[in-house]
């Protein structure tokens, strides 16, 4: 009896399970991913062998090496109450639009006058304009008042979340505010003394100062 042949078929594979995976990756980024707002500033910071990381909850002053001071909030919320009040004690009044993006935007450097001008550019736009600083000085006190309208409505939101918990019995943990400045290793020793007496002034004398590891690692 004649054996009967078999055809010889070239293997093949399913490639719909790894396209699946592939489409549900993409599509898990595209929902999860944040648009990573630039610095206006570039800092270099003196090193140092501590790696204690700086806290979530945090007010961070910054000094750029020609001395100019920028301020930063990193609770979003926190952040927009900060210039709602800052708003109301210089006379500028914030568009919703205006607060909403300037929750999302990182340091900044310019007085209360340029402010909604700031916040209405584009990043390209601000690194092309740069950056006058913050005034600090006694006749201007715009940092001082940035940073006790910070602690004020930080203090504020923590106080409301405790009472919330509190309301239908869960436990609340509260990170504690913590200040930082973050110097340029060649900035001038006096206008990082500025700074401090700016945070001194306003009965704040605990403070982190940013630096990096000496091996090339960040520590804060």
């Amino acid at each position: 009896m004649a054996k009967i042949k078999l055809g010889k078929g070239s293997p093949g594979l399913d490639m719909t399970p790894m396209v699946d995976l592939a489409f549900l990756l993409v599509t898990f980024f595209m929902l999860t991913a944040s648009v990573r707002v630039s610095e206006p500033v570039v800092i270099d910071s003196p090193s140092s062998t501590s790696e204690r990381l700086l806290p979530d909850n945090v007010i961070m002053v910054t000094v750029d090496t020609k001395g100019k001071a920028y301020f930063n909030i990193s609770n979003p919320e926190v952040r927009v109450k900060t210039l709602e009040k800052m708003g109301q004690q210089y006379k500028v009044a914030f568009t919703d639009a205006e607060k909403k993006r300037f929750g999302g935007m990182t340091s900044f450097g310019v007085p209360m006058a340029s402010l909604k001008k700031y916040i209405a550019m584009q990043d390209p736009e601000r690194a092309k304009a740069g950056s006058p600083g913050i005034p600090l000085d006694s006749l201007h006190p715009e940092l001082g008042d940035w940073i006790n309208f910070g602690r004020i409505e930080a203090a504020r939101q923590a106080k409301a979340q405790k009472e919330k918990a509190e309301s239908v019995g869960r436990s609340f943990k509260y990170e504690p505010l913590r200040f930082a400045i973050k110097a340029d290793g060649q900035a001038n020793y006096i206008s990082v003394k500025d700074v401090i007496k700016v945070f001194t002034d306003r009965d704040i004398y605990r403070f982190n100062l940013i630096t990096n590891l000496e091996d090339g690692g960040a520590a804060k």
